[in-house]
């Protein structure tokens, strides 16, 4: 029997639409049982395409309709009904695990907050949400997907989900201000009087104490996470380990770095993404 009782083509179409994504994330989800790494092939297959449409070249108002109808699709896979290889292998997911509507739709929420406008220099509680929505809702997706549906494991996500997104908001820094944006919290800014304009901001000499308080952010939720866990079914957890312990080496990389050489990429070397690999028993081949 195939994962999930699903078509070996609806299982072949959502693998590639994970590999083609480039990512690290298709070797890393090999330590789950074929289930449960099929459904967080889904899973990460619906956030890539929701996400595509949130990053794409049409105007807002062509993207909200096509946002909306992701909404309509995930509202119909509770009753059973798909319409394409990542929905049917989805409804099979939502069935067999205690996957969330709520969670699903707030990654659309999330994905409509940063194409509707712009974001920049945002209040921290408007970055809390957008964090919550883009990182720690798909993080308590994962954690019933990997086997633990606890509180605890809603705790990890809670905590790690915000960690690698202000990871990747720190890292990736250039890039967003390239596209006219900045994750940076307003009051990180102001306090160190740096400009809301992306490109002055990463210019400005009182960048580094905005990121820094930043970095400083995300390592306080690396430890909430890696607390919560300590609550949670450690086998489910092996996925969640590994990922922290990627992104906190990430943010360490970064940190390294420093904020004035932006353009210098803080990619990890691959004698270390070995080591983590061996360290959280996950040999990726």
């Amino acid at each position: 029997m195939t994962p999930l009782g699903a078509t070996e083509a609806d299982l072949a179409a959502v693998t590639s639409l994970v590999r083609a994504a480039g990512t690290s994330f298709y070797r890393g989800m090999r330590v789950l049982p074929p289930d449960r790494r099929f459904a967080m092939y889904a899973i990460y297959a619906f956030c890539r395409i929701v996400d595509d449409i949130a990053d794409g070249e049409a105007a807002f108002a062509r993207k909200l309709p096509e946002l909306d109808a992701w909404r309509q699709r995930i509202d119909r896979l509770w009753q059973g009904e798909a319409d394409g290889p990542v929905t049917r292998v989805l409804a099979r997911a939502v069935a067999a695990f205690p996957l969330r509507q709520a969670d699903f739709h707030a990654v659309i929420d999330g994905m409509q907050m940063d194409c509707a406008a712009a974001i920049v220099a945002p209040e921290r509680t408007v970055l809390d949400l957008y964090c919550d929505r883009v990182a720690v809702a798909v993080g308590r997706l994962s954690v019933r997907a990997f086997g633990d549906a606890s509180p605890a494991a809603d705790a990890v996500a809670h905590g790690l989900g915000r960690a690698l997104q202000l990871t990747n908001i720190l890292r990736d820094l250039t890039e967003d201000a390239a596209r006219g944006r900045l994750y940076l919290a307003r009051e990180d800014l102001d306090a160190a009087n740096v400009p809301h304009d992306p490109a002055a901001a990463l210019i400005h000499p009182g960048l580094a104490i905005a990121c820094t308080a930043t970095a400083a952010r995300a390592r306080g939720y690396f430890a909430e996470a890696a607390l919560a866990m300590r609550d949670c079914d450690r086998r489910a957890m092996r996925p969640a380990r590994l990922m922290g312990a990627t992104y906190a080496a990430i943010l360490g990389r970064v940190e390294r770095r420093g904020w004035r050489d932006l353009d210098v990429p803080a990619r990890l070397p691959a004698w270390q993404k070995l080591w983590i690999a061996l360290r959280y028993g996950v040999v990726q081949r």
